[in-house]
């Protein structure tokens, strides 16, 4: 418990000081540069389209054979498309995609910046004079913050259609109808409440591939040891969060 106090507090630290550096870096001559930005929200969002991409639309998929195959039972698989388009856009979008995020980039973030702290990069930044959290982990912030939530939307796409191809081949429902239903029954606040969680799993899924990065200790073995840590602990946060979301959203 100690143990995991300390995290937090080490977390909100990184990210004040993450903050504190937007805001106050250009004043100071040492901004944060947009080039190390979009390098890290290139390896974090656009060189994950293809996997985010698959993943949603089999998800999409599963549920339309799920949904039509239970709604059957009850003569009311027409509803398939209600259940679809709010399942994708409260929940299974943002969800894949911080887990696929969470495996690759985040583990990513631990594993590099673990490897710099064991090679003694990180004092060599210091002495040189560039604050580390400046360099390092607003980057992976900012990124984070941008680019979960944009594949966030392109899983509520990609799931949609997953979901459609499927009920217009099993119910002889065309994808235009299919896509007029589901813009009749979704709401901008179901859309909404996906992107927001997106934007929290982004920040957890960062804070935490800092704090292990900049926490390894032990050679090789620690650094894998953090990188395993690392993608753990963000699933599992991922996953209670979104609970704690979906109970207080949803009632």
């Amino acid at each position: 418990m100690v143990r995991g106090l300390e995290e937090l507090g080490y977390a909100a630290s990184l990210l004040a000081e993450g903050c504190y550096w937007l805001v106050a870096g250009p004043r100071r001559r040492q901004p944060v540069q947009l080039r190390a930005v979009f390098r890290e929200a290139r390896d974090i969002g656009v060189n994950a389209i293809p996997i985010t991409a698959v993943l949603t639309f089999t998800v999409g998929m599963m549920l339309a054979i799920q949904g039509i195959e239970t709604l059957r039972t009850f003569g009311a698989e027409a509803q398939v498309v209600l259940g679809i388009a709010l399942s994708i856009t409260r929940e299974f979008a943002c969800l894949i995609v911080a887990i696929v995020v969470a495996g690759r980039s985040g583990s990513a973030v631990a594993a590099r910046i673990g490897t710099m702290v064991e090679n003694q990069e990180i004092d060599a930044l210091r002495v040189i004079g560039i604050n580390p959290v400046r360099h390092l982990a607003a980057p992976v912030i900012i990124a984070m913050l941008v680019m979960v939530p944009a594949l966030t939307v392109l899983g509520d796409i990609t799931g949609l259609l997953g979901g459609g191809i499927y009920a217009a081949m099993e119910m002889d429902l065309g994808l235009g109808v299919y896509a007029e239903r589901s813009l009749d029954v979704l709401q901008a606040r179901d859309i909404l409440q996906g992107l927001f969680k997106s934007v929290v799993f982004g920040l957890i899924i960062a804070l935490v591939g800092l704090i292990n990065g900049f926490q390894v200790r032990g050679g090789a073995e620690g650094v894998g040891r953090a990188t395993t840590r690392s993608v753990v602990m963000a699933i599992s946060l991922i996953l209670v969060t979104d609970l704690i979301f979906t109970w207080f959203m949803n009632r």
